[in-house]
């Protein structure tokens, strides 16, 4: 497969999943802004918004909305988050499969977040991944 999210989706590519449904995948960002960076992609591919069917790009927001709240529940404790879908390499898209990102912030965290963009790794993403799916299935 070209495509690396899709070979996630098949199984193929490994990742670090937080939640999966009929319709969507959502796992860790591997360059994360801050622990707990998810994305959620639609199963099928679809390279931009121009050719994303409004189901799944339905599907794709409620599972960022579900991971959002996770991210709330978790040990993470996010008091916020931001959601960013870049379309098109001018908008910084990089991989070419429509996805959101779900990224947790904390009140006062504009240092850190933008650090976050420099240093973008988690020091246990095994164990936030985990915190993720605990707070996704409670």
């Amino acid at each position: 497969m070209d495509c690396v999210f899709c070979s996630i989706v098949a199984g193929v590519a490994p990742s670090r999943q937080v939640y999966a449904d009929d319709d969507v995948v959502a796992f860790l960002d591997i360059r994360p802004v801050k622990p707990g960076h998810t994305l959620v992609i639609p199963r099928s591919h679809t390279p931009d918004l121009a050719g994303l069917p409004a189901a799944d790009g339905a599907a794709v927001f409620a599972g960022a909305s579900r991971v959002a709240a996770a991210l709330r529940r978790s040990s993470i404790a996010a008091d916020g988050v931001n959601l960013v879908l870049n379309d098109g390499r001018a908008a910084f898209q990089t991989v070419f499969h429509t996805h959101m990102h779900v990224v947790p912030r904390h009140h006062g965290d504009r240092l850190s977040f933008a650090k976050g963009f420099v240093t973008r790794r988690d020091p246990d993403p095994d164990a936030t991944a985990a915190a993720i799916r605990a707070a996704i299935s409670s």
